[in-house]
């Protein structure tokens, strides 16, 4: 796994865990609102551009952050925070790890898993995998997920150099996801994030994580889609970073 890392080495640590598809882009400006203040890790998830690993599971992409935590920070740092699939890979670490860290936000996770979509990933991906490499087609992607204008560039050197294999496993990984059992033990102080406008099953999705994680606090962002508070509004999400410490 590949690790950015801004900030400054001696102060608290904070892991930021990026959505599928996306990159350490996600929380570009984040970087900038917190480098002064913390150390900030960006691990570039695996089977994305820049990554050095093909995509196995969320499971195994939980362990190597484990690992690089515990070799590198004694096994424990101050915050992780993860969106969509980032927040799964979150989820995993603190179900294998229930002390790992002080805080985590969730934003955005799916764990009610949608197994007759996924049956449908690989179809839709071998017929569709050529396009994505064409900048209109990746306008209409980019403009669907109402990522902000400014980081289209970013996206699409990104996305368009993402394998076929990488993506349909990223992809289907993410609509299968169900939260472990062991994270009921979970003692970290966790916000979890929703925007009202996202589909219901992730609102649901995010009682759910709030309903097992005892020390957890939800939030349903009135107006806001899929993701939008980490990658839209940096400077809303590093308040709620900041009130939760």
């Amino acid at each position: 796994m590949i690790i950015k890392e801004y900030g400054i080495k001696n102060k608290e640590i904070i892991i930021l865990l990026h959505g599928g598809g996306l990159s350490w882009w996600n929380y570009i400006d984040e970087i900038e609102l917190l480098k002064n203040d913390y150390r900030l890790i960006i691990p570039i998830l695996d089977g994305h551009f820049g990554s050095d690993k093909n995509f196995t599971s969320i499971e195994d992409n939980a362990k190597e952050i484990i690992n690089f935590i515990d070799n590198n920070f004694n096994g424990k740092v101050k915050l992780i925070c993860g969106l969509s699939l980032g927040g799964q890979i979150a989820l995993e670490i603190m179900s294998q790890r229930n002390s790992i860290c002080d805080y985590a936000i969730i934003e955005s996770a799916l764990v009610y898993p949608m197994k007759n979509i996924s049956k449908l990933v690989e179809f839709l991906i071998n017929m569709t995998y050529k396009l994505i490499s064409k900048k209109l087609f990746s306008k209409l992607q980019f403009k669907s997920l109402r990522i902000r204008k400014d980081l289209f560039e970013l996206y699409y050197n990104d996305t368009s150099k993402i394998t076929k294999e990488n993506l349909i496993s990223f992809i289907k990984a993410n609509l299968n996801y169900k939260i472990k059992e062991n994270l009921r033990n979970c003692k970290i102080k966790t916000l979890i994030l929703a925007g009202s406008k996202e589909r219901q099953i992730i609102k649901k999705s995010a009682y759910k994580i709030k309903n097992t994680i005892n020390s957890s606090e939800l939030e349903i962002l009135e107006g806001y889609y899929h993701g939008e508070i980490s990658v839209n509004y940096p400077k809303e999400y590093v308040n709620k970073i900041k009130k939760l410490f």
